[in-house]
């Protein structure tokens, strides 16, 4: 898997966002801010859309923080667009396809054995440098809350002790 300190492996893909408007997404369209890229298995299953609906509802969250999102998984950009429309509803951010696998293996998030992502989130700096990686197991959902707080932990530029908390002491640098 990709590493904390790497750079962030480039990246374009067809995407859908919205209520399924077709666009394209690459992370040079986030240089000079916070991206949390956020690889998800398949849609249509039972776990993804608890976490695709929550992240959409809190994405005002992480604007606040000079952050952007985009949410990445092996199915095609047709899949996306029937999810949006028949389960999810509008999303705020793209859900970029990567039906070759090729996005997820530079990311270290494929499992190649399942041929599917990962449920694998990186917090990418606004140098595109990869700050945070995390991996969870398929069967359980990630805590955007939890994101949320590490992406204003790096923020602030110092050490955060266990358990930080926004508005509480770093411990400096």
């Amino acid at each position: 898997m990709l590493s904390i300190l790497d750079r962030a492996p480039d990246f374009k893909a067809a995407a859908v966002r919205g209520r399924g408007e077709r666009t394209e997404v690459a992370l040079a369209d986030h240089a000079g801010r916070w991206l949390v890229i956020f690889f998800y298995p398949k849609d249509f299953t039972l776990v993804c859309p608890t976490e695709i609906t929550e992240l959409s509802k809190r994405r005002r969250e992480l604007a606040d923080l000079g952050a952007d999102v985009v949410a990445i998984s092996t199915d095609d950009v047709e899949t996306h667009g029937r999810w949006i429309a028949e389960k999810l509803g509008e999303v705020a951010f793209p859900l970029a396809a990567d039906p070759d696998r090729r996005i997820a293996r530079a990311y270290g998030a494929l499992l190649e054995r399942e041929g599917i992502a990962a449920r694998a989130t990186f917090l990418v700096d606004p140098a595109g440098v990869v700050r945070y990686a995390a991996v969870h197991d398929l069967a359980v959902g990630r805590s955007v809350s939890e994101i949320l707080r590490v992406l204003e932990a790096l923020r602030t530029g110092e050490k955060a002790p266990a358990e930080w908390t926004p508005g509480t002491p770093t411990l400096g640098r």
